[in-house]
């Protein structure tokens, strides 16, 4: 059976094997793929796994031997699902293999914001301190998480991840999320409406997928309720934000700063308006990709690709 995988570089820079996908099959492995080089690279395939590669409708049609779509991320929206279906494909996805990984990002980027440990680190090995009268200093104000009320939008596996993590700081919970109820185990959690989360908290922190309905959720509007100086967290997906609403409100001083794991458009346009703004600090989407999260999506997607082989395929997202 040929396996082709597209764009394998981001999970497997090197630090990984392919030996356990090579023993399912003839496996082929680009580290990228450009758009117009996808048909004839996946031809003859039966499976084809992707990570961001796309697989639209056109690029299905000519691809008559293919059966299996792997792809290698929870998030499947590069795939034409309706075209597969047609076609009788099974498409499957890996779910949660990175909620520690993004959870731990999410903090990372708001005790960086709060603390500032990069721009001390940086003014000490510069001299600063060197030169400095006082035994300590501080370059801004810094802040302690300790019962500030921390605000999820989005309450599935990393929501509820990053809550424990907060009441660990000694920090307030408020959650929202549509149709959900709490359990025992998310007594300390109080469920809000989007509209209370938004005015209440002084950390609003995004964990919802990005759908129709949430695309540009944190905007001028969205923006303006929440409370002066809160701080914006989002390692869920760039499209949840109108970048440039967010850009002007840390210029202007209504938010206090932002971490962002993710952008509208990835790569970024240089001008892409977060990348300049104030306070705002921005990793290159890498919240999932720790090598432990790493090996756990690479286990998890040959699993899957083995249970298809098996005839009882699992994870598939177009069923």
């Amino acid at each position: 059976m040929k396996i082709v995988i597209l764009d394998g570089y981001t999970l497997n820079p090197g630090d990984l094997s392919w030996t356990k996908l090579e023993q399912l099959g003839d496996l082929t492995v680009y580290d990228r793929t450009p758009e117009d080089l996808i048909t004839e690279r996946a031809q003859g395939a039966e499976i084809v796994l992707t990570n961001k590669t796309p697989l639209n409708a056109e690029t299905i049609s000519r691809l008559p031997g293919l059966k299996y779509i792997g792809v290698l991320a929870t998030g499947y929206n590069i795939i034409d699902l309706e075209a597969a279906k047609a076609r009788n494909l099974i498409v499957t996805n890996v779910p949660a293999y990175s909620t520690d990984s993004v959870a731990q990002l999410t903090f990372s980027l708001l005790l960086e914001l709060v603390q500032q440990v990069a721009r001390h680190s940086e003014a000490a090995r510069s001299g600063q301190w060197a030169q400095s009268q006082d035994f300590s200093f501080a370059l801004a104000p810094l802040t302690e998480l300790a019962g500030k009320t921390i605000g999820l939008v989005g309450y599935g596996d990393i929501g509820k991840r990053t809550a424990r993590i907060a009441r660990a700081f000694g920090m307030r919970v408020l959650a929202s999320t549509s149709g959900r109820r709490a359990y025992p185990d998310e007594l300390e959690v109080t469920f809000a409406s989007l509209h209370d989360l938004l005015a209440e908290s002084d950390i609003v922190s995004l964990h919802c997928p990005l759908t129709p309905e949430t695309k540009g959720l944190i905007n001028e509007e969205s923006i303006a309720r929440m409370k002066p100086g809160a701080v914006l967290i989002n390692t869920s997906r760039g499209g949840l934000v109108v970048e440039e609403d967010l850009a002007q409100a840390l210029r202007d001083g209504k938010m206090a700063g932002a971490g962002v794991d993710v952008l509208s458009t990835e790569p970024p346009a240089a001008d892409n308006p977060l990348l300049s703004a104030p306070n705002c600090v921005v990793t290159p989407h890498i919240a999932w990709a720790s090598v432990e999260a790493r090996r756990r999506l690479m286990d998890i997607a040959v699993d899957n690709v083995r249970n298809f082989q098996n005839g009882q395929p699992v994870h598939v997202v177009n069923g």
